[in-house]
């Protein structure tokens, strides 16, 4: 089942005096983080202020947030993002809509994704099963990723199975 929150990154430190807080994005980039009216920490909603860019990292001003000591008591804290506020592009899917999915090849189940490795030339799945495969998420070996039914379709080659 799909959760409603998603990951999204992480309170690292406060910024100023006024309660506002620094995040680390754990999405595509620290932009898509300010698109969002709400966000959750520890399971409790808060709206958003103002947020902006700040190098790698997003400033974020929570309502109730209104000073430093406000703040600090939000460090290390998780940001979640509703899944329904976010709008993705055809054909793409959520990291954690995969984590856990069955791949399979030639129609045999070789494992499941256990992580996706976010490099600069392409995604990497990295698949764990009786062997460990480094899968590159390209047209040529991601054959099909099929949400709903829960399985992903890959074609191997040579030197994907890492654990020879």
């Amino acid at each position: 089942m799909k959760s409603e929150l998603l990951d999204a990154g992480q309170i690292v430190n406060t910024h100023g005096v006024r309660g506002e807080v620094k995040v680390l994005p754990w999405c595509d980039s620290p932009e898509f983080l300010t698109s969002f009216l709400r966000v959750s920490l520890d399971g409790q909603e808060m709206a958003v202020e103002r947020c902006r860019v700040q190098g790698t990292c997003v400033l974020m001003k929570l309502s109730g947030v209104d000073d430093v000591n406000a703040a600090m008591k939000l460090r290390n804290k998780i940001v979640k993002i509703h899944r329904q506020d976010v709008e993705l592009e055809d054909g793409a899917c959520f990291i954690a809509d995969l984590i856990g999915l069955p791949v399979l090849s030639q129609d045999q189940q070789i494992g499941t994704i256990r992580e996706v490795l976010q490099l600069p030339s392409n995604d990497v799945y990295v698949v764990q099963g009786d062997h460990s495969y480094m899968i590159p998420v390209v047209q040529e070996f991601v054959e099909e990723v099929n949400l709903e039914a829960g399985y992903v379709k890959v074609r191997l080659i040579e030197g994907m199975q890492t654990d020879e």
